[in-house]
């Protein structure tokens, strides 16, 4: 048994609003490094810990948290699409060992995920059918939203789980750190998007993806030139919870409230809570060194961009 995390933000706009040359060649190295110790360490099993956008999980039911059985992508902002190589026996077993650890997770047997889910696996594991995957979504941008502290112990059921499966399993997390892209909210939107939020926007025709696409991109470019177009990227705060991590202080997160962390570093900075259960998964398996730390508040991104990677201190 043994085990490796690496966590790292996502964005959809690569490659339709980059930054300068030399913060992408910065950002590229950081991604091979991981993806060639994620090599080094050859997973036999990932459990991928991600959010969603609308895409897959809609407002006619919006769980906490939810263990896919099986998995699309549906291929927004170029991602790759198609299925996720999904082990459904080992995801039911870990369904099974949260339920029973005290965890209310949904299942599903037609997860629907986005480029929160796919990009990870398009750069560290060569596509979404690289390595058997567990995807795990934590609710991160439609209120009621889950807390630190229900994040923190839905990774650490997972992690007792996956200690007891005598495999290399990777924890990827997927998202954050501060930011607050244009993502729309059920009590401020008109009824024909308040349908698209309660579902009707499972499969969209191509030219509302397509507008919906065109506004994030947008919203990216006049953040460039003004940065109080959208709620500002927080270094100090993306820094501090990189320590805390780093530290194993997980805990310290729970007094953080929903509403103070929105209002400090963003609305969808509640993606960092993918990070959270990841770290608690991993210390299940004892004490850990981390690697591989990164951080650059990246505006064409809208995102404080970061990675962080860490193996266990008696990894073998």
């Amino acid at each position: 048994m043994s085990a490796y995390l690496h966590c790292l933000s996502h964005t959809p706009l690569v490659g339709y609003v980059d930054p300068e040359p030399h913060v992408l060649a910065e950002v590229d190295a950081v991604i091979s490094d991981a993806r060639e110790r994620i090599a080094r360490f050859d997973p036999q099993l990932v459990v991928l810990f991600g959010p969603d956008h609308y895409n897959g999980f809609f407002y006619d039911v919006m769980p906490a948290f939810c263990i896919g059985m099986a998995a699309d992508a549906i291929g927004d902002f170029d991602t790759a699409a198609g299925p996720l190589d999904v082990p459904k026996a080992l995801a039911e077993s870990c369904a099974k060992a949260v339920l029973d650890a005290g965890v209310d997770a949904a299942v599903s047997y037609r997860m629907q995920v986005d480029h929160a889910f796919a990009q990870p696996l398009e750069l560290l594991l060569g596509g979404l059918q690289g390595c058997p995957v567990i995807p795990v979504f934590i609710n991160s941008v439609a209120v009621p939203l889950p807390g630190f502290n229900r994040a923190r112990m839905l990774g650490e059921a997972i992690g007792q789980w996956a200690k007891s499966l005598n495999k290399r399993v990777l924890f990827l997390a997927s998202g954050g750190l501060s930011h607050q892209p244009p993502v729309p909210e059920l009590a401020k939107v008109d009824a024909r998007m308040a349908d698209r939020l309660m579902g009707s926007g499972r499969q969209l025709p191509a030219d509302e993806r397509q507008a919906r696409q065109n506004r994030v991109i947008q919203a990216a470019r006049d953040f460039v030139e003004d940065p109080h177009s959208l709620h500002p990227l927080n270094p100090t705060w993306d820094q501090q919870f990189l320590d805390t991590l780093e530290q194993g202080r997980m805990s310290d997160l729970d007094s953080l409230s929903n509403d103070e962390l929105s209002a400090l570093a963003g609305k969808s900075t509640h993606e960092v809570k993918t990070w959270v259960a990841a770290f608690c998964a991993l210390s299940a398996f004892g004490p850990y060194q981390t690697e591989g730390r990164y951080y650059r508040p990246i505006p064409e991104w809208i995102a404080g961009f970061g990675a962080l990677g860490a193996q266990p201190l008696n990894n073998h």
